[in-house]
């Protein structure tokens, strides 16, 4: 009962594994894994008995089970029965092949099972796959794939069947045509060759120790020469990828003759598919494994390539490397590998060639070169040993540098050249001293555009770094370091790098002195001491230095701590008694400086003290002037003393607030901030005061001013004198000074909306805690005055609530309880204003007050108050707290479900808002808010949205591409707009003929916006795959609507003012780049493109892809040619849907635009090419068409319409004898058309009447004699085609014709002009000539020149022309005086002919005739 209950349990799961959650799937396989351990042979069983007794279950089901069964096999492969073994190999090679059709999921599933059993059973398994790996035949994709995937994961097992398996597989490779066949015999070749070379390497361990590389060297050259000659020229990228990666595996195992032989074809074709591949890592892979055979046999051809490798090398080096991007990194670092193979083999030209670059005006290049010499340095060790000297003379250029990011390169190469005894040398000082000059850098005050860019703080960092991994990590550097360090404490310029100086000398003093070396004792008194020449002497003592740094500790990166520890360090140098002193003192004063960091400088305690002091003084003129002293002086680069200045500031206004603010007000207008910011504010010296500093102590002062002045005064001056001076001197810079609002009185609620905003979503928790709670009392000290005499509006709610209501989800508690406490306090007021009494809501709880937070903005706000909440959350979608930017998109689209539909008028200024907000939201899921907002005005106010924004600017940016994306989300509603849309191109004018100069003849085609601007919304609406409902629903009208809009844009050009109708008056003027890669034809091939896809046509795309038909139909020369392309795919894969399709486009037809008809009657010609019109009934409808289009005006319309109809003798040959009569017709009317230059009608009715042998059949002898006419006539035509057709259709014509005397002259005055074009440059004029000869050859009359004809002329047979004219001459002088006749007065009047060579071939058949 146990195992039933087992097989129970086990058939439930299997049932429920194809669960449509893909956690219960994954659930499902862990259990019967589970199972599968316990009883694997028996959940085997059951596995296997599932699929068989279910052989229609989808793919996605037997997939799983299979996942399941190869995960069974992996855990307990060593306790499965040998028959189950076989069994399971038997089930798995079936369902892998069991379709011929690749379906990769099923059948990748199936191989996986059988690489795991392959691990221990490679004989078992090795029988089932040979057998359908057969000589002759190619095998399965997945046959092939496995193969390959066994030779990876079994190496031991599969190396010694390869040989066998090459020598199949090696005939197989010239059968094959189709991509991916190449592809896995590509890739089964790499795995194969890299399986060969990781048995080689370890022999020790392989079965057979008697393998060796030349075993393998004839079959792999065999397989190279047909990778390397044909494939590698293949369209498709992926497989030329894959065959690079296969040939630089297979060239390690090549004879040494063969490599040699093939270097100079091979690494050159290597190095030109970086230019048509944008993936360079398997390249580069490639031609890493090329090199390292070559150098590996010796290679002497190599030398002759190393120019071209270096120069393609480099400019791979100089890429820029994506670090978020894998392979780019794998690039980068192959790249190097390649360098060292290189530098192995051609030091010298390789280091001339590198340091070379280092000069380059090219900032990559520079870049490239300095990584290149870092890695060379790092792993060529001995190489590099002899040009160490020349690399230190080198180095010293980059040395000079402007570029941030060549200096981070050169202090790489710094960091490697020092842990390999580079500094040690002659000229190693100068690069210290370059890391000591930067660890010196200033602040970077204006942010970079370019993200690439190294700012001074990170090069600074970055040197900080190295200098401290000098001193701990480079031992040999102690004694270059000690005492050179000490002479860079002194110099101002090296002010700033005195904290790194003073760890790194720190750390190598205490070595020294813990190792009690001599060198440790400097004697700073003595004259003349020898201790290098480093551009300053070491015998100046640090001393005074260091204790002026411990003076002002905070300056310069906090030096004062670092230089009292080097002091202590120092002090058996400086003194003998300072010793026991300082290491006494010192650590106390330390741990002083760690406890007053932030609020304890003399200055700062000073200034507020005479804050205190003035606050007291009763003499004005004092006060002023000596605020005026404090503000003068004031070290504004300094925070800590500049918040002291505010304090004091701030304290002095307690008692004189009008003084005090008079003179703020007089500073902000003084000099001091004109030649800041002014021209000379480019002389000032770095360390001058900045103007944005200044500010910054402007502003806090202010926010003192607020804090500490009496509360009867401030109400007055508070709008006029403190908010108005704080928002002149406010910008984004000066951001990270906080005025404390903590004002209790305001004259206004106004004034805290218009003034906190920033704050109450500043990034700062303290800032936003302290807005929101100085907004919560403000709100309470409003509503404890507020005395309401008339009913009236709260007019600023909506605002207030807008600010307010996301701060009650903010990640800070102190944030969201001031937020709801806020809110509480603004329903109050609300109240007020409406007469109800307050006592009800008092008695609310928290929860009855959250519904009723709701329930007030949907249901009692005026429009005025919604809109102005609505564009407040709009603010609030950016929020600095992601929190509280996705509780504004949940209250907006709660707003706009309920109340959107009254705001018809807001609708374009909320979707330009939103379109703004995108621009800056980072939050994934506000962004799909933001799309739910589209949906929602979308659903209410349909015509307005999608009038709005078509009329955005073009093209369009990726912010309005995400709006019509979101549009797509709804099927319904994207079945709407896509209806809407469709009916407006099919009527709309899609463009307009202009004048481009007048200097210049001829119109040209200019696109109208509208059109164009649907055409992009309809592209970006179908790549939102939720729109494959709507898409699929209407795909018959958007495929017509959308051929029709592509037949409308070729050739045609952009309006020079694009966007003059567009809504947004901020992007009238469009990126010019965008402009530039905008091409009208483009956008609608793009749209056809992704509506196949979405349609889920596949089957239709592939043949387009592979055969260019996109680029073909923008192609004005082409388009025609795509065109036709598009409809074979469709008929071949899409028949079902054709009818619909083609009802659609027949209006179409008879349109005003030449460009549209010319477009559906290519379609359609091409169609009549395929039965499956006629299975479709659909026949006559095309071939009424095509006949109307017989007359049409243009003759390109009139031309494809002749093709179609010659295309029924091939499409639907049994309808032939139908429509004889208009097919001869038609065809009669294409070979006597007079408006046609290029000949193109005529060639299409020959062509036609070649396929239609029914209708020459039943022509009588007039019309015969007729078309035999027209078709002589065209023998002389230039264009080879036409000469083709004409030759082949009087052979058709003369077998109807034979027994007519009139038309067997017709074919001796004829025969002088066939034996001509015997001899035509163009090889299939002479195939058609043969062939129309051996047709005519009865009706000459002559059996001996029949059967010469019938012998000599076969197609595919080489021809004598000269001994055939003589030999065909001797006979006809026999044969016939009157024939000769013709034959020599047809020669006679060919002697005539305006084309040379017809006169020439005409002469040299008199010679033989003669």
């Amino acid at each position: 009962s146990i195992m039933s209950s087992m097989q129970k349990v086990t058939l439930a799961l299997l049932d429920a594994a194809n669960d449509r959650d893909p956690v219960v799937q994954e659930q499902v396989r862990k259990s019967i894994l589970t199972l599968g351990n316990q009883q694997p042979d028996k959940v085997l069983s059951m596995c296997q008995d599932y699929l068989l007794k279910h052989p229609k279950l989808v793919v996605g089901h037997r997939v799983v089970i299979l996942q399941t069964i190869e995960l069974v096999v992996k855990s307990r492969i060593d306790d499965i029965s040998y028959p189950k073994i076989k069994s399971v190999i038997q089930l798995a090679s079936d369902e892998m092949t069991k379709s011929k059709e690749v379906v990769p999921e099923w059948q990748q599933a199936a191989s996986n099972i059988l690489v795991a059993v392959g691990n221990k059973y490679i004989n078992d398994i090795m029988e089932e796959i040979l057998g359908k790996f057969q000589p002759g035949v190619l095998p399965h994709f997945f046959v092939v794939q496995t193969l390959a995937n066994l030779s990876d994961s079994n190496v031991y097992g599969m190396v010694p069947f390869l040989n066998a398996i090459m020598g199949t597989m090696l005939p197989m490779l010239g059968m094959t045509k189709q991509d991916n066949m190449k592809w896995v015999f590509s890739s089964a070749l790499c795995r194969f060759s890299e399986s060969i070379l990781e048995y080689l390497a370890n022999l020790d361990k392989a079965p057979d120790p008697t393998v060796r590389k030349d075993t393998f060297s004839s079959e792999i050259y065999s397989a190279y020469d047909i990778l390397f000659n044909s494939w590698i020229q293949s369209r498709e990228s992926k497989l030329r990828l894959t065959v690079a990666e296969a040939l630089g595996s297979m060239s390690h195992l090549m004879a040494h003759d063969k490599l040699e032989e093939q270097l100079p074809k091979l690494l050159p074709t290597i190095l030109g598919l970086y230019k048509k591949n944008s993936e360079h890592y398997i390249i580069t892979k490639s031609l890493c494994q090329v090199l390292e055979a070559s150098v590996n046999m010796g290679s002497r051809v190599l030398e002759t390539q190393i120019d071209g490798l270096l120069l393609a090398l480099h400019q791979q080096i100089c890429s820029p490397v994506d670090f978020s991007n894998p392979p780019t990194v794998k690039n980068h670092n192959e790249v190097l590998r390649c360098f060292t193979i290189l530098a192995n083999t051609f030091p010298d030209r390789l280091m001339v060639f590198v340091l070379q670059r280092l000069e380059n005006s090219n900032e990559r290049n520079r870049m490239g070169s300095l990584a290149v010499l870092r890695h060379l340095i790092n792993s060529s060790t001995s190489i590099m040993e002899t040009k160490k000297l020349l690399i230190l003379a080198s180095i010293r250029q980059p040395l000079a540098d402007h570029s941030n990011k060549v200096k981070k390169r050169v202090v790489q190469v710094i960091s490697a050249m020092a842990h390999h005894g580079y500094l040690e040398l002659e000229g190693g000082d100068l690069l210290v001293r370059f890391i000591i000059q930067h660890c010196a850098l200033p602040d970077t005050y204006h942010r970079p555009p370019d993200p690439e860019e190294v700012t001074n703080e990170a090069l600074r960092s970055m040197c900080d770094n190295t200098l401290h991994l000098f001193t701990t990590t480079v031992g040999r550097l102690t004694d270059v370091l000690w005492p050179m360090l000490l002479c860079y404490l002194t110099p101002n310029q090296y002010a700033s790098a005195t904290t790194p100086l003073c760890k790194s000398l720190i750390l190598l003093a205490n070595k020294k002195r813990a190792a009690q070396e001599a060198s440790f004792i400097i004697n700073f008194n003595a004259q003349g001491v020898d201790t290098h020449t480093y551009g300053h002497d070491v015998t100046d003592e640090p001393s005074p230095r260091l204790r002026v740094n411990a003076a002002f500790p905070f300056r310069c990166r906090g030096h004062g701590a670092p230089s009292l520890s080097l002091l202590n360090a120092l002090s058996p140098n400086i003194h003998p008694k300072a010793e026991p002193l300082w290491e006494n003192e010192i650590p106390k004063l330390l741990s002083y400086l760690e406890g007053l960091f932030k609020y304890t400088t003399v200055m700062y305690f000073l200034y507020r003290c005479i804050g205190v002091i003035l606050q007291q003084c009763y003499n004005k003129e004092l006060v002023r002037k000596q605020l005026q002293e404090i503000l003068i002086s004031t070290r504004h680069n300094d925070a800590i003393e500049r918040t002291g200045v505010a304090m004091g500031i701030g304290l002095c206004a307690s008692s004189h607030l009008n003084g005090t603010l008079e003179k703020l007000e007089e500073f902000g207008k003084s000099d001091a901030f004109r030649k800041a910011s002014g021209i000379f504010g480019l002389l000032k010296d770095k360390n001058d005061v900045d103007v944005e500093k200044m500010k910054s102590t402007l502003i806090l002062c202010y926010g003192y001013v607020a804090l500490h002045a009496p509360e009867d005064q401030l109400l007055t001056r508070i709008d006029s004198d403190i908010l108005q001076n704080i928002s002149k001197n406010f910008n984004t810079k000066v951001k990270h000074i906080v005025t404390p609002l903590y004002i209790l009185w305001f004259k206004s609620i106004i004034v805290v909306q218009k003034y906190s905003s920033y704050w109450l979503s500043s990034g700062q928790d303290h800032e936003r805690e302290r807005a929101v709670k100085t907004t919560a009392e403000l709100l309470q000290f409003y509503l404890d005055n507020l005395s309401v005499k008339n009913l009236v509006t709260f007019h600023n709610l909506g605002a207030l609530v807008g600010r307010l209501s996301p701060r009650c989800t903010d990640p800070n508690p102190e944030v969201r309880r001031a937020a709801i406490d806020c809110i509480y306090r603004l329903m109050y007021i609300q109240l007020r204003y409406e007469g109800t009494d307050c006592f009800f809501i008092a008695q609310l709880g928290l929860t009855v007050f959250l519904k009723l937070t709701l329930f007030l903005p949907l249901h009692s706000l005026c429009l005025q108050q919604l809109s102005t909440l609505l564009f407040m959350l709009f603010d609030g979608l950016v929020d600095s707290q992601s929190n509280c930017s996705r509780a504004s998109s949940v209250i907006l689209n709660t707003l706009l479900k309920n109340r959107g539909a009254g705001l018809q008028d807001l609708v374009p200024e909320m979707l330009e808002v939103l379109h703004n907000r995108l621009q800056v939201i980072g939050e994934e899921q506000v962004k799909v808010a933001i799309g739910q907002s589209i949906l929602i005005l979308a659903t209410q106010h349909l015509q307005t949205v999608v009038n709005t924004l078509v009329a955005y600017p073009l093209p369009y940016d990726s912010w309005s591409c995400e709006m019509w994306m979101a549009l797509g989300a709804d099927s319904t509603l994207a079945l709407q707009i896509m209806e809407m849309i469709i009916e407006k191109l099919n009527v709309m004018v899609p463009y307009v003929d202009k004048k481009e100069s007048m200097l210049r003849p001829g119109l040209t085609k200019v696109a109208t916006s509208q059109p164009l601007a649907m055409t992009c919304a309809l592209r970006e609406m179908m790549l939102n795959g939720q729109s494959a409902d709507a898409v699929a629903y209407v795909f018959p009208k958007l495929f017509s609507s959308l051929l029709v809009r592509l037949g409308s844009s070729v050739g045609v050009q952009l309006p020079k003012d694009l966007n003059s109708n567009s809504i947004i008056s901020d992007c009238k003027t469009t990126n010019k780049m965008n402009v530039i890669n905008f091409d009208v034809c483009g956008v609608a091939v793009e749209a056809l493109r992704i509506l196949l896809g979405r349609a889920q046509l596949d089957a239709v795309m592939k043949p387009l892809d592979q055969e260019g038909a996109w680029d073909k139909m923008k192609d004005p020369q082409q388009h025609t040619t795509g065109v036709t392309l598009l409809s074979r795919a469709m008929a071949k894969h899409a028949g079902p849907r054709l009818p619909a399709i083609v009802e659609g486009l027949c209006p179409s037809l008879c349109n005003i635009y030449e460009c549209q008809r010319i477009t559906v009657t290519a379609f359609f010609s091409e169609l009549l090419n395929h039965h499956v019109v006629t299975e479709l009934m659909i026949l006559d409808m095309l071939m009424n068409n095509m006949m109307e289009r017989i007359t049409d005006t243009c003759g390109t319309v009139r031309m494809l319409a002749v093709r179609g109809l010659g295309n029924i003798a091939v499409g639907s040959p049994e309808k032939v004898n139908k429509y004889a009569k208009e097919l001869l017709a038609a065809m009669s009317s294409g070979m006597e058309e007079k408006d046609d230059p290029g000949k193109l009608i005529t060639l299409e009715a020959m062509s036609g009447m070649l396929l239609e042998n029914s209708v020459l059949a039943s022509m009588g002898f007039l019309l015969l004699y007729g078309f035999t006419q027209r078709s002589i006539v065209m023998f002389c035509q230039e264009n080879d085609e036409i000469r083709c057709a004409s030759i082949m259709l009087l052979g058709n014509l003369s077998k109807f014709g034979s027994g007519e005397p009139v038309f067997k002259d017709q074919i001796h005055n004829v025969l002088v002009s066939l034996l001509l074009h015997l001899s035509d440059p163009n090889p299939q004029v002479v195939k058609a000539c043969k062939y129309s000869m051996r047709i005519c050859a009865p009706i000459v009359g002559s059996e001996q020149i029949s059967a010469m004809f019938q012998n000599h002329l076969l197609e595919e047979k080489g021809l004598h022309y000269g001994e055939f004219i003589n030999d065909l001459t001797k006979y006809l002088t026999v044969f016939s005086f009157l024939m000769s006749f013709f034959l020599s007065s047809g020669l006679v009047m060919l002697l005539q002919d305006p084309d040379p060579l017809v006169r020439v071939k005409a002469a040299e058949a008199m010679g033989h005739f003669h």
